[in-house]
């Protein structure tokens, strides 16, 4: 590494806080309700929204009416994805007359979208139509997004209400997140990507003549008709096209991370430009940094949204900075065949294996570094090409809870939920009730925490133990001992955090993945908000107390370092004997060699 490396995440994070301290301004005016400055025509529009559905929007919610109207309305956005799968052959805008998805696979994408995970055991653009990809999957990515907004926002009004039983309308934060924040972003970064080259189509998908033939083998029938290897000359090049820019934008603003190619954000019609990449990584944290400020306005006190801020700031620049020193080392095995690494990498020295050249190390790095800190699965290179420690650390990111930065609103009410417990664990080493915000901790808020915290690390342990006891989970294996058990640990970390990025060497589009990996969505998502909005309802009832002589300040540098080390401490806790299994194990064979 040298100032260049450096240089890279610095301009990263000029970027990320020039634009989302704006927006947090902007996100706690959508929280608090009326008219935005600047986007009356939309108050205008929201209003028509509310008569068409019935909604009375000035009428609250406890937390009871607002977790059923949030499962009622997810419920009812999976069946619609599973469906609109299931039926997309007889439906308009495939000009490719893709057939319909089979059902498991349908059904783990449509818990996948609905749950912010975008998980993709599929290739694109084999196997979606314009009209899925467009009306199922990316109108899902705004809802999804919108509805981790609208926790967010319950959880922070249970820390400001004085006394009150409504976390506020789930309607309203949803259609309030859409519509002032979600898509004027995404019509503005869709635009910009158009112009860095991203395509925006309905052709169908294009023929085009290759430079040079193309020779290659494939398995086949011989003369004497028995199966034999048998040669093929390629003389044309199938180029995919679609709506590929409007996807793309929420996909990275909304922090779902589904592609619409398979190839993900390595993909030059994703992601064609070293600029494009730099945006993408920075739109990735942008409305999670711009909560943290939303966060501080909310309560009164904008230290508040600053001391979370640096402890997500603090965690992610040690982890981001580990990727990229590990990427940086020669891998040893490569050396052992004489392959000029220096050579390859766009830096002196690294491991290029699985990465773009239009990136490099540093770019690859940091942007697996920021889509596993976030929910969001998106890639722009191979996480199974990584060095065993390289790879442990996007792995040990998403364990973390995805609360460094994290998903769209969930990254900060998962971050809350540690800092409930981090003032919970100072009052007991002073002898005084725990308080946050003027709100006491007791015994239910450290129920629901407890709960909250332990649902994702459960889902990922069993479904990995389930997965490498029987043989269809085992089957999907290609590289078989550490390496082999990693990709299935990602697996389940990936799915059970909500992020959906994975290792890439696992065949996860089995009925057995499918099924198992769509419960690991389902549950670390909900099964997580439900326990916090159950906090928030108890919290907004709590009459709000006045800071004393004795209250544990919780914006100064110590909080901030016991909130890091709490969540390091449960990460640690919970994952180091897994991960001793996997990335640890293989680095130690590696090196033994």
């Amino acid at each position: 590494m040298d100032v260049r490396s450096l240089a890279l995440p610095a301009l990263f994070f000029a970027l990320l806080l020039a634009t989302a301290w704006p927006l947090g301004i902007l996100l706690a005016r959508v929280a608090e309700g009326g008219r935005v400055r600047g986007l009356g025509w939309l108050h205008r529009a929201e209003s028509i929204l509310y008569r068409a559905a019935g909604i009375a929007p000035a009428q609250g919610m406890d937390w009871k009416a607002y977790a059923i109207a949030l499962l009622v309305f997810n419920a009812v956005g999976a069946l619609a994805v599973y469906l609109l799968q299931r039926v997309q052959a007889w439906l308009p805008l495939n000009p490719q007359a893709l057939g319909n998805v089979s059902p498991d696979s349908a059904f783990n994408t449509a818990i996948s979208f609905v749950s912010n995970t975008n998980w993709q055991g599929y290739s694109g653009e084999q196997t979606m139509s314009y009209l899925t990809q467009m009306l199922a999957l990316t109108c899902q990515n705004f809802f999804s997004a919108a509805t981790g907004i609208a926790v967010a926002f319950a959880l922070i009004r249970g820390f400001s209400a004085k006394s009150s039983r409504s976390i506020g309308n789930f309607w309203v934060d949803l259609t309030r997140s859409t519509l002032y924040v979600l898509l004027p972003l995404s019509l503005v970064f869709s635009v910009f990507l158009m112009g860095q080259g991203v395509i925006q189509n309905f052709s169908g998908y294009q023929q085009v003549p290759l430079v040079e033939p193309l020779t290659y083998t494939q398995p086949g029938t011989g003369a004497d008709g028995r199966p034999a290897t048998v040669n093929v000359t390629a003389t044309t090049q199938t180029i995919a096209m679609g709506p590929v820019a409007s996807q793309e934008a929420i996909k990275m603003l909304g922090t779902n991370g589904g592609g619409f190619f398979n190839a993900n954000s390595a993909h030059p019609y994703e992601n064609p430009t070293p600029l494009s990449n730099l945006l993408q990584m920075v739109s990735i944290f942008l409305i999670p940094a711009g909560l943290c400020f939303a966060f501080g306005r909310l309560v009164g006190d904008r230290r508040q949204g600053w001391a979370i801020l640096a402890a997500m700031t603090a965690l992610f620049v040690v982890m981001a900075g580990s990727v990229m020193f590990a990427e940086h080392q020669a891998h040893p095995l490569l050396s052992a065949m004489g392959i000029d690494q220096q050579a390859s990498s766009l830096q002196a020295g690294g491991n290029m294996e699985g990465k773009e050249v239009r990136f490099g190390i540093d770019a690859s790095a940091l942007f697996a570094a920021v889509a596993t800190a976030a929910s969001c699965g998106a890639v722009n290179a191979m996480h199974d090409s990584f060095t065993p420690l390289g790879g442990a650390v996007p792995l040990l990111l998403i364990q973390f809870g995805e609360v460094v930065f994290g998903g769209v609103g969930s990254g900060l009410y998962g971050m809350l939920v540690f800092a409930i417990m981090a003032v919970f664990i100072a009052g007991l080493m002073i002898g005084r009730t725990p308080e946050y915000l003027g709100k006491k901790i007791q015994a239910y808020e450290m129920k629901m925490t407890s709960i909250a915290i332990l649902v994702t690390p459960v889902l990922v342990l069993a479904g990995t133990a389930i997965a490498v006891m029987l043989d269809a989970g085992k089957a999907g294996v290609a590289n078989p001992g550490a390496h082999g058990f990693s990709e299935i640990l990602y697996a389940f970390s990936s799915a059970a955090n909500n992020n959906g990025s994975a290792f890439a060497g696992l065949s996860a589009n089995t009925p057995f993945y499918n099924w198992m990996l769509a419960i690991a969505m389902w549950f670390g998502r909900f099964g997580v908000i439900v326990p916090v909005l159950a906090a928030a309802g108890s919290l907004a009832a709590k009459q709000r107390l006045q800071a004393t002589a004795g209250t544990m300040p919780t914006h100064g540098p110590m909080f901030v370092g016991l909130l890091v080390g709490v969540v390091v401490l449960v990460g640690v806790l919970n994952y180091v004997p897994a991960l001793a299994l996997g990335p640890v194990a293989e680095h130690l064979q590696l090196f033994a060699k």
